[in-house]
Order: C-alpha cells, then sequence, then structure tokens
C-alpha cells in the first residue's frame, strides 16, 4: 500500500506525458454527458408513453362501469387499453405493471403503472436501469345540463321481452341513467334536470298549456262522434188520448179559453221517441170532471254517427262534463286526461327546415315549435283531445264511411299516455315515481313526441324562460334531447290521436289514408333538423327495432344505438349518460 502512494505521488508531479490522462478523463465525462442524455431520453420517452396508456387505460374502465359497478369486465377493458398503449418491446421496457383501484365503486378509476427500462450506456457507470412509475385516474364529472327524455309508450312497449317487458326495462334503464348522473354529480354544484314527453298517438300536455293560458285551447271543437237526435228522414207517429181532470183550472185553460190548437209542452225524456207536440181535438165536461181528447205526435230519435260540435270550456277547465253519447242518449260523466290535437297544419306531401327559411310550408303550425298561439284565432290553438267522445262509422256492407249512418259505428280507441313533464331538477324518488307511472298504450307517431320534446326545450319557445334559467354556479348549460323508440313511425288512420281521426279528419291526407305514414315521417324529420339547429344534441335509441335511415338521420353525428335487449338498453342508455357526463381525465 505504502509503493502505491509513493508511486501515486511521484506521477502526480510528473509533468510529462500529460495529454493521456486528460484524454482519458475526458472520455469518461464525455461517454457519461452523452450517455446520460440518451438514456435519459429513452427514459423521458417511456415515461410519456406510459403516462398516456395509463390515461387511456382508466378512461376505457371508466367507460365500462356499469350498474355493476366497477366489475372484472370493466378491468378488462381498461387493461386491454392500457396494455395496446404501451408495449414492453417498442420501449425496451420490462416488468411492466398496471395496478387499478377505484375509491367509490367505479365513478372514479384510478391506476398506478410502473416498468423497469434497462440503459443502453449508463451501465458503464454501473446504473443498469431505471424504475419509472405514474399514476392517473379519470371520472366522470357532470356540468349543467337539461335531459329532455322522449319515450315511446306506445302499446308494443307492453310486449314481453325475455323475462320482463319492454315497459319495465325502459324504467329500469331509465332509473340506471339517473344514478349515473347522480354519482357523476356528488359533491360538485353542477346543476341536472329531466324533462319527459311520454308519446304514442298523441302527447299528455294539456295542464301544461292551461297553467300558461286557458286560451291556448280552442273553446269548440267538432268531433267525429254520435249524437242522439230526432229522425228527420221518418214521418211522425201519432195516438189519440182522452185524459180526465178535476181541476177547475183545466176547464178554464182547456175548455173555456182556448181554441183547439198546438199545446206548447214538448217531452224530452221519454227513451227511443220523444212527442214534439199534442194537439186538442175536443173538450166535454160531466160534473167536476172534465174530459180532454189530445192527439200526440212523436218523432222517433236515433243514434248517427257523424261530426258533433262540443263546447270545451267545461272540459279544458278538467271538470266532469255530463254529455249525452250514451245509450239511447243517456249522460255519461266524461273528464279531459290533458291530450291534445294539434293546431293548425296542411296536408301536403313534403315538409322540410332549413337554418334560413325554417320549417317549409310555413302554414304547418303543427311543427312551429316555439310561437305561442294567437288568442284571437283558432287556426293557431291546440284542442282537448277527448276520446271518450270519438266514435268511427261504417255503412250498413261494412265498410268505413265519411257519410252519417245510424247504429253503425264504435267507440274508437281510448289512447292517451302520462302527463309530459317540464324541465326540472329531480330528487330519486321523484325520478322514481315518475318513472314507474309510464304505461303502454296508443300508436306509433314519432313526430308528435319529437315536435313537444322539441317544444319543452327550446330557448326560445312557450318555456323559454324556464330553459334559459341560469344555475347558480353561473356556467354553460349543454341540452340533450334522448328519443327511445321501439319502432318505426305506425300511424293508424282509425284511431283519435294528434291530428285527429284521420280517415274522416284528413288533416294530414288528402282522401284519408294515402301517404299518411310518409307525411309523418317527414314532419318528424323535419322537426328532428330544428332542434339540432338550436344547439341542442339528438340521441336516439332504437329498441328491438333495427337502426332506420330516418332515426340516424334524425339523430347528432354518433348519436344513435340499437338494443335488442333490456341489458343492451341499459347499456345505451348507460352510453349516453358518460357522455353527457363529460367523462375526462383527472388530476
Amino acid at each position: 500500500m505504502r509503493h502505491a502512494t509513493q508511486f501515486a505521488n511521484r506521477l502526480s508531479r510528473d509533468r510529462a506525458g500529460n495529454i493521456l490522462p486528460i484524454a482519458a478523463i475526458g472520455l469518461l465525462v464525455g461517454a457519461l454527458v452523452i450517455g446520460s442524455a440518451v438514456d435519459l431520453g429513452r427514459t423521458y420517452l417511456a415515461q410519456q408513453q406510459l403516462q398516456a396508456a395509463c390515461d387511456a387505460g382508466v378512461l376505457a374502465g371508466r367507460r365500462a362501469v356499469t350498474t355493476n359497478g366497477f366489475d372484472e369486465a370493466a378491468r378488462k377493458s381498461a387493461n386491454a387499453f392500457f396494455f395496446t398503449n404501451y408495449n414492453d418491446n417498442a420501449q425496451s421496457s420490462r416488468s411492466t405493471t398496471f395496478t387499478l383501484s377505484t375509491p367509490d365503486d367505479g365513478n372514479t378509476v384510478t391506476a398506478t403503472a410502473t416498468t423497469v427500462l434497462d440503459t443502453l450506456l449508463m451501465r458503464v457507470f454501473l446504473k443498469d436501469s431505471f424504475n419509472i412509475s405514474v399514476e392517473c385516474a379519470s371520472s366522470m364529472g357532470v356540468g349543467n345540463a337539461d335531459v329532455m327524455m322522449v319515450l315511446d309508450t306506445t302499446g308494443s312497449m307492453a310486449f314481453s321481452l325475455g323475462n320482463t317487458t319492454r315497459i319495465a326495462a325502459l324504467r329500469s334503464a331509465m332509473k340506471n341513467f339517473y344514478n349515473t348522473m347522480t354519482s357523476a354529480t356528488s359533491g360538485s354544484n353542477a346543476r341536472v334536470r329531466y324533462g319527459f314527453v311520454p308519446f304514442s298517438s298523441t302527447v299528455n300536455v294539456g295542464r301544461l298549456l292551461t297553467d300558461l293560458d286557458t286560451r291556448y285551447l280552442v273553446d269548440n271543437r267538432t268531433v267525429q262522434s254520435r249524437i242522439y237526435e230526432p229522425d228527420d228522414d221518418r214521418d211522425n207517429d201519432s195516438y189519440d188520448s182522452w185524459n180526465v181532470y178535476s181541476s177547475t183550472a183545466y176547464r178554464n185553460n182547456y175548455c173555456d179559453n182556448r181554441v183547439p190548437g198546438d199545446d206548447s209542452y214538448t217531452d224530452t225524456s221519454s227513451g227511443s221517441s220523444r212527442y214534439v207536440r199534442r194537439k186538442q181535438y175536443a173538450c166535454r165536461s160531466s160534473g167536476n170532471r172534465y174530459y180532454i181528447y189530445w192527439r200526440y205526435a212523436y218523432r222517433p230519435y236515433v243514434m248517427r254517427y257523424r261530426p258533433v260540435a262540443y263546447d270545451m270550456t267545461a272540459y279544458k277547465a278538467f271538470s266532469s262534463v255530463r254529455t249525452p253519447i250514451g245509450s239511447s242518449g243517456a249522460n255519461q260523466n266524461i273528464t279531459w286526461g290533458g291530450c291534445i290535437e294539434e293546431r293548425s297544419t296542411v296536408n301536403q306531401a313534403t315538409f322540410s327546415y332549413s337554418p334560413t327559411t325554417g320549417i317549409t310550408p310555413r302554414a304547418a303550425l303543427d311543427l312551429d315549435l316555439d310561437s305561442r298561439p294567437d288568442v284571437n284565432n283558432d287556426a293557431t290553438k291546440w284542442a282537448p283531445m277527448i276520446p271518450q267522445l270519438s266514435y268511427t262509422r261504417w255503412n250498413d256492407r261494412g265498410s268505413y264511411t265519411t257519410s252519417s249512418p245510424m247504429y253503425d259505428g264504435e267507440q274508437a280507441g281510448i289512447y292517451c299516455p302520462v302527463p309530459a313533464r317540464l324541465l326540472g331538477e329531480m330528487s330519486k324518488s321523484a325520478f322514481d315515481q315518475y318513472t314507474d307511472s309510464l304505461t303502454a298504450v296508443g300508436g306509433t307517431y314519432l313526430d308528435i313526441g319529437m315536435i313537444w320534446g322539441g317544444r319543452m326545450i327550446s330557448p326560445q319557445g312557450m318555456w323559454g324562460d324556464l330553459v334559459n334559467d341560469e344555475p347558480r354556479n353561473g356556467g354553460e348549460v349543454a341540452r340533450h334531447v334522448i328519443f327511445m323508440t321501439d319502432g318505426e313511425m305506425e300511424p293508424n288512420i282509425y284511431i283519435p290521436q294528434a291530428w285527429g281521426i284521420e280517415f274522416w279528419d284528413r288533416r294530414v291526407t288528402t282522401d284519408g289514408s294515402s301517404g299518411d305514414r310518409a307525411r309523418h315521417t317527414q314532419r318528424f324529420l323535419a322537426t328532428c333538423e330544428a332542434i339540432k339547429d338550436k344547439g341542442i344534441r339528438v340521441w336516439v335509441i332504437a329498441f328491438t327495432s333495427g337502426l332506420s335511415t330516418d332515426l340516424t338521420t334524425c339523430a347528432s353525428d354518433a348519436s344513435s344505438y340499437t338494443a335488442t335487449s333490456a341489458s343492451e338498453l341499459n347499456s345505451a342508455f348507460q352510453e349516453i349518460a358518460k357522455q353527457v357526463g363529460e367523462l375526462r381525465v383527472v388530476e
């Protein structure tokens, strides 16, 4: 050891040949610098790729979360995305791990990703590898959102679907949608409001309209109905009768002071025939009794099926109205359920919308989403649709007819969905209660549902003050229409619906039938375009039916889904919730 030290001391004092050791030291320093730059650069790139893959993994895992929470399927999805985006061979790394966790059963998904990167040049300096670790998290944080659910509640929604029914599957999917949105807003000041338009052959918006102004509904409406009335086509029947009276008043009125002629008394209560007049032919007396000979003239009454004008004033006040439509004109107590007939339209074949001209033709007020009625113009108003008043009719050969036959008709279908609901914040119990109230009844009129969904969420419409009400947090509001249907347009010309009973009223067609479906479809598509032009995103779910071109055209870009089962319907609602809820990476 002493010899080595002495040698080192002599070497340090030796000034000859200094270039070589200096060069050697410089070479080592250069190698260290270059090696560090290369390996540190590789480490930085690997870390960036690891972070990107980690973010992709937790996003995929959060998106895969369903009502089952962060289950095995969600874990597999997260892992698949991570390892697709991070490849050890490409990064020259090894022993990569991806460890997932969730503190709240899937609302937030967190992960830690680690890998080992072997050095290329730094191993010369005994640095064989770098351990790299990143963290990531994904959550769904909902901003302010208005969600208008336009829901097909037609009769086919009562059909069986596996061990449940279509309507029950819809109720379940809606509740899960609410739960997902609620979890996403937990602990935030975001405002989420819900509105609903259940539709079938019409919509139930009567109370919403009367709350605005009862004058928005007409006071008189002609309905395809039936009425018990005199048969003017038949001769009057008559019979004679002697009546015996003991009152002096009768002697004075009918014997002493009256010339024989028509009596003013008219009976209105005697069954299927009512005498409309009686005529005095003779009067004689015997003691205190007076015998008056009358001839009674009767006019037969019949039930005739034809258009009947009704005073709607009491109906639109939701009063019980005694209405003479029963057997032999008997009164029935009828209360309006709230469903409506649309305002004035035109029965032409084509309808369209453009941002510059709006709806064409302009005379189609049924497609006007924003204008309030003119209280002095019935054409601009809606009418109560009272299916209990509606009757169809046919001739003696059993064919539907536009004439007014007697005794040839039947009660039209009574189809009226549950009342629509304006936008509002809802508790879980209130949301569930409304969802459970949905029932399946009526025909499939896609246009009437979309028309009223648009009216009720339009910032420029009749409920614009509500729609434009600013949230307390002052943020922007994203607006969405979720349109769910289990079938294509399927109008029925023989049932009461939003445009009357088409075979007789002919508000959509010119002959009662031709082109009915196509014309309703034109209305539907024009309305979809008008809604989207307001900056509202339209989502469409085709449930147990194909996603037709009409439905995809109606939907906003990348906003349409198909569902053939209850689980797929739930998944579709969940996918929409995740996009309404703005799924994102969080710090």
